[in-house]
């Protein structure tokens, strides 16, 4: 079934929220003074974003794809297996709905927001920064991450066993997420998708937080940049090879 214009961009922009409510609620909790999860380990934040990939996907992956990534939207249509004229609208929904997950991060968690003032545990709850404050580094992290992640999306999902049922495909999909988090998250974050980061980090400048600090723009391009040309290199290398 072919779905409409305007319900696979509602499912994109849910996707996306969802995403970043489960994703960034999971930092939230591990990162932010006086939640019940304050200080638990990485491994609750690399589930959170797993899951947060993992729900949407068996949502709409049947509706609108479920790129929930510019990354993934651009390689695809740049490869000549997404119409051009539908990637702008799905990038704004992307974006729109990275922004409203967000703000839900932040109202239900807002009282430890104000409790917390570690700005860089703050900043860490919207959008990323390379560790060791290397753009550098964050760039080569980002890239690579993002290139596993398309590349890995595309063989999930389309592979040969899964052709009777992509949704089982899907859980394989949240997995990698979640791997991904867990193996190459120690730099960055990791973003490996433009909405996820560039979104909140607008959002984390506009909000009057108590406690905001910086929203590190001098850094905001690498999680963006990075993982457009990794999505582009991950769908072409996937094209090139097995279509």
């Amino acid at each position: 079934m072919t779905y409409a214009l305007g319900v696979r961009l509602m499912a994109e922009f849910i996707g996306t929220a969802i995403m970043i409510v489960l994703g960034n609620g999971a930092v939230a909790n591990v990162d932010l003074k006086g939640t019940k999860g304050n200080g638990s380990d990485w491994m609750m934040i690399a589930v959170g974003y797993g899951c947060g990939v993992l729900i949407p996907a068996l949502m709409f992956g049947s509706i609108s794809g479920n790129h929930i990534n510019p990354a993934f939207t651009i390689g695809l249509a740049v490869s000549g297996m997404f119409p051009w004229n539908e990637v702008v609208p799905y990038i704004l929904a992307q974006f729109a709905g990275a922004m409203v997950g967000q703000l839900i991060v932040v109202l239900t968690y807002k009282p430890h927001y104000d409790l917390t003032t570690n700005t860089q545990h703050v900043l860490g709850t919207f959008s990323t920064i390379d560790a060791t404050k290397s753009k550098f580094n964050g760039f080569v992290n980002e890239f690579f991450g993002t290139y596993i992640l398309i590349l890995g999306a595309l063989g999930i999902t389309k592979a040969p066993f899964f052709h009777a049922n992509v949704g089982v495909a899907h859980f394989g999909l949240g997995f990698l997420v979640a791997t991904l988090v867990a193996s190459l998250g120690g730099p960055t974050g990791p973003a490996l998708n433009p909405a996820r980061d560039l979104g909140p980090r607008i959002v984390h400048a506009l909000l009057p937080l108590k406690h905001k600090g910086s929203s590190e723009w001098g850094y905001s391009w690498v999680p963006v940049v990075a993982p457009l040309l990794a999505g582009i290199a991950g769908v072409a290398t996937y094209k090139f090879i097995f279509m």
